[in-house]
């Protein structure tokens, strides 16, 4: 179905799929632990070679992992064989295109399998930008964003990327679905929004239309300084709340605004020594809103710092994950989680999740520290994005997994979501059911059966 190229069964292939890129997953490739890698890999090259390939697997009873860019941080491309002998990583990189620029519509239709840089490097030269600059930028897909409502540094601006989808087509092994014909329909439930984060687990997205925007022709950034992260977070509140936000909005908290200050030698031209730093960003008409947003931030308490600390945070914004591995070798662990409540509920949910991380780790003898830091902002609340960093105990893996529980039991006691953009996947499949209700999951089952009724796609993954 596929050509001879398109499966591979070699030992260095079938290990690249063999999970994503938490730090747990880092932790057993590091182990040599090789027993979750999938029996073979398999390329198609088209839509249609997709629907083939699911339709043999639910006969002959074969697990399928979608595979975009492999940077999950939440177990979603683990090939769990679900009760199955055999699992293939279904691997949809040969799906690259860019199909369509409608210009006058400001649509684009691209491939799942298409990266980050190399979907914008293709619109760019239409004129258009996607706007969706998550940290897995790099090396994330296409697919990938859609099937895990992924938020981008930019979402303030741009939106997140299942604001942005058009059209969705997904390929199943009971048929395949071409969804969404229009800008607005009342034409029944949305069907689109059950493939828009579901993971893989219901259908395999090969193609997405999207809205795109224009290439910003100019850039400016200012950083600015605030007294406490309540005092920031309000600031930010009143932004959103007005409808003033600049492209990027981001607030450290005081240790991580530390932490920034002790590697920017230009911040506040070396004066400034603590606060909360706030990174704002403007791109081409929302350069107009910069005087207003001034004006509030001051008014809010903020004091600027100039352009120098906001264009060294765009510089190495993606340098973050790639620091993981030197601090493994040193024996200290970093990991990321994250969530999203309401204004109201923002520093309760905050404490909540630092004290449980906190003491989950501190009681396996490794005191953490705990940072956090506000990226996407909603008229009605925002996320809260933690980075947590402590030294390597006996069972590094065993030892992240206990505080993680610990603060998605925080989270979900807290009335947050679980996820606000990493997904589901494995790891927050037990909070689901509270978050959604029996009633919600009997309906994802339902959903399910119908359009996978073998229960091939995904096994374990998203739905409790």
């Amino acid at each position: 179905m596929v050509g001879d190229d398109g499966v591979r069964t070699d030992d260095d292939t079938r290990l690249l799929h063999s999970g994503g890129k938490s730090t747990p997953d880092l932790l057993r490739r590091r182990a040599g632990e090789a027993e979750s890698a999938p029996d073979a890999v398999v390329l198609p090259g088209s839509h249609e070679q997709v629907c083939a390939v699911l339709a043999q697997c639910a006969e002959h009873r074969v697990a399928v992992v979608p595979f975009g860019g492999g940077t999950s941080v939440v177990g979603g491309v683990e090939p769990e064989r679900g009760g199955f002998s055999s699992v293939i990583a279904l691997d949809l990189r040969l799906l690259d295109g860019l199909l369509e620029v409608d210009a006058e519509s400001q649509t684009a239709t691209l491939q799942a399998g298409l990266r980050g840089p190399e979907a914008e490097a293709l619109l760019s030269e239409h004129g258009f930008t996607l706007g969706h600059f998550p940290q897995s930028f790099e090396h994330a897909s296409i697919g990938g964003f859609a099937a895990t409502r992924s938020s981008g540094q930019a979402s303030a601006g741009y939106g997140r990327f299942d604001g942005k989808v058009v059209r969705l087509r997904v390929a199943t092994p009971n048929g395949e679905l071409d969804l969404g014909r229009a800008p607005a329909s009342a034409a029944g439930p949305d069907l689109r929004q059950l493939f828009l984060g579901s993971e893989g687990a219901l259908g395999i997205i090969t193609e997405v239309t999207v809205r795109v925007h224009p290439t910003p022709q100019e850039v400016e950034s200012e950083a600015w300084s605030f007294p406490d992260f309540a005092t920031g977070a309000k600031a930010l509140r009143l932004l959103a709340q007005e409808g003033a936000l600049p492209t990027v909005a981001r607030l450290s908290d005081e240790a991580e605004t530390m932490i920034n200050l002790a590697t920017a030698h230009d911040v506040g031209s070396g004066e400034q020594t603590g606060g909360c730093l706030m990174i704002t960003r403007y791109e081409g008409p929302r350069i107009a809103a910069r005087p207003r947003v001034a004006e509030l931030l001051a008014e809010a308490g903020g004091s600027s710092l100039g352009a120098g600390p906001a264009e060294k945070w765009d510089h190495g914004r993606y340098h973050g994950p790639y620091l993981r591995d030197a601090l493994l070798d040193v024996n200290a662990v970093v990991e990321t989680l994250e969530t999203a409540c309401t204004w109201s509920r923002l520093a309760e949910t905050c404490d909540a999740v630092r004290a449980a991380l906190t003491e989950s780790l501190q009681a396996q003898g490794t005191p953490p520290l705990v940072m956090c830091h506000i990226s996407h902002v909603y008229p009605t609340g925002a996320s809260l994005y933690f980075t947590v960093a402590c030294g390597r105990g006996e069972d590094p893996v065993a030892q992240w997994m206990r505080a993680k529980r610990a603060a998605g039991d925080a989270i979900s006691r807290s009335g947050a979501t679980i996820t606000h953009h990493h997904a589901v996947g494995v790891d927050h499949r037990a909070w689901l059911t509270d978050e959604i209700g029996e009633l919600g999951v009997q309906v994802l089952r339902a959903v399910k059966s119908t359009v996978d009724p073998s229960g091939v796609l995904n096994p374990g993954k998203l739905i409790p």
